[in-house]
């Protein structure tokens, strides 16, 4: 179990290409632990952050930093819309900040963020960054070394296509600043992690078969290789956006702005919404997701990531579609 927590680790730093000497490792738990891990190890209450929150998943991470006890200031960016690099600058430009975070792939809208320019932004008004590549992490470039971020984590789930149960998380050299009585989780504490994974201490009890999972699926990864990996998701995207607009259907996001990985679709004016997803899923084996927050009732939101990102699942879904929709 030792060496293959080793291999994982070099795994995940090669996947995440991460910097030289960064700890890579998994959380026990799903995207959402490596999400805490990240916050609850980089914040100290009253330090200052800003959170670029472009969706739901955004705003968990404002709530994280607020419940770990930092100053938080929202930037908020309307629902399927990108953060213009110029709005963290503003953010910026008065008292400065501690700490950034941001979603790469934000899951909620369909939306891709600016990421190296926003941690850019931030490395040089001295701020920390974290980065939540959950739904990018194997599907679209992740780049922790060359976006020059402090912290990125995923899950196993996605565009990894492991079982859920792991978080992925990467961190930079020099990042791990907090002193042992300003780490105020014990379970995800990662001087502790360091110990278990690195140095053999015990910790906690590890999922066997999710590591083996896990292990494999890294494998996968590297046998089609990150950049075949990589174009096999913008292109089935493409695909998928093609069948759909001949369909008279289109993406909340727009151009630039898209995810290969989540495809935010405008739910058609008169269409039910609900009743197309449940007869997808009844009548034809397919299961795609609704919209979240204010975007409940007017997305849905179809994952084409991992080893489900193929032209076959696109035929299927659309076709399925074409039948529903028809007058």
């Amino acid at each position: 179990m030792m060496a293959i927590l080793d291999d994982i680790r070099a795994r995940l730093a090669r996947t995440f290409r991460a910097p030289e000497g960064a700890f890579s490792f998994a959380v026990s738990g799903t995207g959402t632990a490596g999400m805490e891990t990240a916050v609850a190890n980089l914040t100290r209450p009253g330090m200052r952050a800003v959170a670029i929150v472009t969706g739901y998943f955004g705003d968990r991470l404002a709530q994280m930093l607020v419940r770990y006890g930092a100053d938080v200031t929202r930037v908020d960016v309307e629902w399927g819309r990108a953060c213009d690099p110029a709005r963290l600058e503003a953010a910026l430009s008065g008292s400065g900040a501690d700490l950034v975070t941001m979603v790469h792939a934000e899951t909620s809208t369909g939306v891709l963020n600016p990421v190296e320019d926003l941690c850019r932004i931030a490395r040089a008004r001295g701020a920390q960054t974290i980065v939540d590549a959950v739904t990018s992490l194997g599907v679209h470039p992740v780049d922790a070394a060359g976006w020059n971020a402090d912290v990125v984590y995923s899950c196993s789930q996605k565009g990894l296509g492991a079982p859920s149960g792991l978080a992925p998380v990467t961190f930079a050299p020099g990042t791990f600043r907090l002193k042992a009585e300003g780490r105020r989780s014990f379970y995800l504490d990662l001087q502790l992690l360091r110990d278990y994974w690195i140095d053999r201490k015990y910790h906690h009890t590890i999922s066997a078969p999710l590591i083996y999972a896990l292990q494999e699926a890294l494998a996968v990864v590297e046998e089609e290789g990150l950049e075949a990996r990589w174009e096999r998701h913008r292109r089935n995207h493409r695909a998928l956006l093609d069948a759909l607009s001949a369909l008279g259907l289109d993406v909340l996001p727009p151009p630039g702005e898209r995810l290969w990985s989540l495809n935010a679709v405008k739910v058609p004016q008169g269409a039910d919404e609900a009743g197309i997803r449940k007869a997808l899923l009844q009548d034809y084996g397919i299961e795609i997701g609704a919209g979240l927050g204010p975007l409940a009732g007017k997305i849905w939101r179809i994952g084409l990531m991992g080893s489900g990102s193929t032209q076959e699942n696109i035929t299927r879904l659309v076709s399925a579609l074409e039948k529903l929709l028809r007058p």
